[in-house]
């Protein structure tokens, strides 16, 4: 029997991550290789020569003097963690394959529940807005889905009160395969609001199907077998 790709895929083991991100020198050299790919570059006037200040980690740019943070305009920003801690709740969040809750992340960075909290969900919105930023292709699959508690107001039915509204969809391949899920939470139902999600998500001159509608470059047309 073939194994799931996606459940064995090969990850990162612990000691390979210590060997890697163990120090603070290698998380500011990784970060500034991503940040600065072709060398540094002053955010005030583009000048590419700079010179790091003995004092406080800074860099300062030779043409204008400005002073840049390493951190600056990152998630990382204001932080008084070290960047070994940031890397550390990284690769705990992202290898866990059942989960990680911000109680258990404290227990193994040792900060405060509350620090790990902040830092789960700055962590979450980053890989949220870079999984919304990639346009969904190949065949999609598309449904509705309310997310939240009971409330018992006598009200019952599709989309009950208490519940926020989700679009949920799966990409698959030509064999029929789901590549991944994506969930986006909108304001409702409505069509308007359906064309304004597949505008931002779906990729242009492609076909949804779902239950009740298809959806290609944000318009919504019947399904006559649905009528």
């Amino acid at each position: 029997m073939p194994k799931n790709k996606i459940q064995f895929q090969k990850g990162l083991s612990l000691q390979q991550f210590q060997q890697l991100y163990g120090s603070e020198e290698q998380c500011r050299a990784l970060l500034f290789k991503y940040r600065w790919p072709h060398g540094f570059i002053c955010p005030k006037c583009g000048h590419k020569h700079y010179y790091q200040l003995s004092s406080r980690t800074l860099y300062q740019c030779c043409s204008c003097r400005f002073q840049s943070s390493l951190i600056c305009g990152t998630i990382f920003e204001s932080t008084k963690l070290p960047l070994t801690t940031w890397f550390l709740a990284i690769y705990l969040i992202t290898q866990s394959k059942d989960g990680m809750s911000s109680l258990n992340l404290s227990r193994f960075l040792g900060i405060s529940a509350n620090a790990s909290l902040r830092m789960k969900h700055k962590l979450q919105q980053v890989m949220k807005d870079t999984d919304d930023a990639r346009p969904l292709d190949t065949v999609i699959q598309l449904d509705d889905a309310c997310w939240g508690g009971k409330k018992h107001d006598g009200i019952r039915g599709r989309g009950p009160n208490g519940k926020a509204p989700f679009v949920a969809t799966v990409p698959t391949n030509l064999q029929g395969h789901p590549l991944f899920m994506r969930l986006s939470r909108i304001t409702s139902f409505s069509a308007d609001e359906i064309k304004r999600w597949a505008s931002k998500h779906i990729h242009q001159h492609r076909l949804v199907g779902s239950e009740k509608a298809a959806i290609s470059s944000g318009t919504i047309f019947s399904d006559p077998a649905c009528r």
